[in-house]
């Protein structure tokens, strides 16, 4: 069995996390406290003052410099979030008739997945209408994004920018893949957010909606990062609800756990 490690990043404390499988590590981001037993992205080399604009990328840095170490090239490295977790199976249509817990069927690390693929990702979304380009511009009304562009290496521009007129896109910024791979991912996005960062502060771009829109234009840079593997292979993901994040009730008993819970999973959107 491949060796399997997902952090689970969140910028609450949500007890849910406390019964997830012992590979899924719950890292907790930004200014809040944390239970003594957590991860916290504050601890060793990071970038957590970042995390109001980085998002969930302030974990994956400190994944990258604080805990890559521990892996071997050909393990697998994966990130999930508080409300985003990963399913053992890809599935085209929503459970309707199931006695299963949703915990039962959370991907569990033994899965064939791993012996063939070198990235796991989400089922991609596809844009009925618009393009991935014409998107972002629709939704945060600036030109944040072919600025973006003007940062990357000129092969990866070109690149970019062509997967940017597809319509596909992975969500979530959710993905596992061989650390060797992680680091280059991390190698090569880093130093290309901190001039993007650098270029957005100093317009005065990160207000409101758009104050996370390195995380924005990361959900579209990942999807044209995944383009270049071969051999990859997709599940699907549960997005939890009210029940599953009260704390009051998971004190009590853990929700995921309880039968039927999986019924009117995975989580499906069309755009």
């Amino acid at each position: 069995m491949k060796n399997v490690r997902l952090y689970c990043c969140t910028i609450k404390h949500f007890e849910v996390l406390e019964n997830l499988p012992d590979y899924i590590v719950p890292v907790g981001l930004g200014g809040n406290n944390f239970p003594n037993n957590w991860l916290i992205e504050k601890v060793g080399e990071n970038i957590s003052d970042l995390n109001p604009y980085y998002a969930e990328f302030t974990m994956f840095y400190w994944m990258w410099k604080n805990k890559l170490s521990e892996f071997g090239d050909n393990d697998f490295i994966g990130t999930c979030q508080h409300r985003w977790l990963w399913l053992n199976e890809f599935y085209k249509k929503k459970q309707r008739f199931t006695l299963n817990s949703l915990y039962s069927k959370l991907l569990n690390p033994a899965n064939d997945i791993f012996k063939n693929n070198e990235l796991v990702h989400l089922n991609p979304h596809y844009f009925s209408k618009i393009n991935l380009k014409q998107d972002f511009e629709d939704c945060h009304n600036i030109n944040f994004l072919m600025e973006s562009l003007n940062f990357l290496p000129e092969k990866e521009k070109i690149g970019f920018e062509q997967h940017l007129e597809g319509n596909a896109i992975y969500p979530n910024n959710m993905f596992i893949t061989k650390a060797k791979h992680f680091n280059e991912y991390c190698s090569l996005i880093f130093p290309w957010l901190e001039k993007c960062y650098k270029f957005g502060y100093e317009n005065n771009l990160f207000e409101g909606y758009n104050k996370r829109l390195i995380a924005f234009l990361m959900e579209r840079f990942s999807s044209y990062w995944f383009q270049r593997f071969k051999s990859k292979s997709q599940l699907s993901y549960s997005r939890l609800g009210k029940i599953h994040l009260s704390n009051n009730l998971n004190k009590i008993i853990p929700t995921m756990k309880l039968p039927f819970t999986f019924l009117q999973y995975p989580t499906l959107h069309k755009f």
